[in-house]
């Protein structure tokens, strides 16, 4: 959240990262630079600015403000994600590389940390909130992995059946979200154990949970976004409207709306209380 609300940044195959107003979904400006996909995209807390990955063998990051390049990371092969950790002076690169980057904002020029180890190529990344542990999801192989950003050692493995192609630490700093298969997985980093799990028939690429809200969102290869409570699992709202596979969701600040990204080449925003809305005019 920030002065002028809360903002949603995208990733797109075309090359052209976009900023947008999150409430609205308003265009606010594209980032032009990269010569390949964008595989993933990130904006720092403050909305100052965007990090993005990219089929180029780079991760730049802009000026959110201007639209204006600031420092492209040069690396070897495929970046698939990149994330800025909360004090927003780093930012945690992962890709077709099986390593894990951490570059020094601060220090842009200077070499930056690796952590190797990955069995394949890393897929997602999140930061815990004190900025003290990194988590990373592998491609081709199922789990992630909890790594002390100190050392550069992995603490903690968590394993699933298949590769995790989303995961999000939720407000609770202890919750996370991850997606694998036809699973939507909810894990508590303290007791290093699985709370729970949800199925679906279908591949499920991306899920997202409103603690605040008590709902949890998921999309994927049915092309449909649903929500869910938390507690029950009891789907609440199934939106239409996507013609190809979803392929990330989002809550917003707040859990008001939720955002979902399609193959289709668009980004749609849903009302998380639609469903009651509905019901109370039923």
């Amino acid at each position: 959240m920030t002065d002028d609300g809360f903002f949603l940044v995208s990733a797109s195959k075309d090359g052209k990262p976009m900023l947008r107003n999150g409430d609205t979904g308003d265009w606010v400006g594209t980032f032009e630079g990269h010569k390949g996909a964008v595989w993933g995209a990130s904006i720092n807390k403050d909305a100052t600015y965007v990090g993005t990955a990219a089929a180029d063998f780079t991760a730049r990051v802009w000026d959110a403000l201007t639209g204006d390049e600031i420092q492209a990371f040069q690396h070897s092969h495929i970046v698939r994600t990149c994330q800025f950790s909360g004090d927003q002076k780093r930012l945690a690169t992962g890709g077709k590389e099986k390593k894990v980057r951490i570059f020094d904002l601060t220090q842009p020029d200077a070499e930056p940390r690796v952590f190797e180890g990955s069995p394949s190529g890393v897929r997602a990344l999140a930061w815990h909130a004190d900025d003290a542990s990194l988590l990373s999801s592998m491609s081709d192989h199922g789990g992630f992995w909890v790594w002390d950003v100190r050392t550069g050692e992995v603490v903690q493995k968590f394993e699933t059946d298949k590769p995790v192609t989303s995961m999000e630490i939720a407000e609770d700093d202890a919750t996370v979200v991850t997606a694998d298969g036809c699973n939507v997985r909810f894990w508590d980093l303290r007791t290093r154990k699985m709370i729970k799990v949800h199925s679906e028939p279908f591949l499920v690429e991306s899920a997202s949970y409103c603690k605040e809200k008590g709902y949890f969102a998921a999309g994927g290869e049915d092309m449909w976004v649903r929500l869910f409570d938390f507690e029950t699992c009891k789907e609440l709202d199934c939106n239409k409207g996507h013609h190809g596979p979803v392929h990330n969701v989002r809550f917003a600040p707040g859990g008001e709306t939720y955002s979902s990204g399609s193959e289709d080449g668009t980004i749609r925003i849903w009302r998380s209380d639609f469903h009651l809305q509905g019901a109370e005019a039923a």
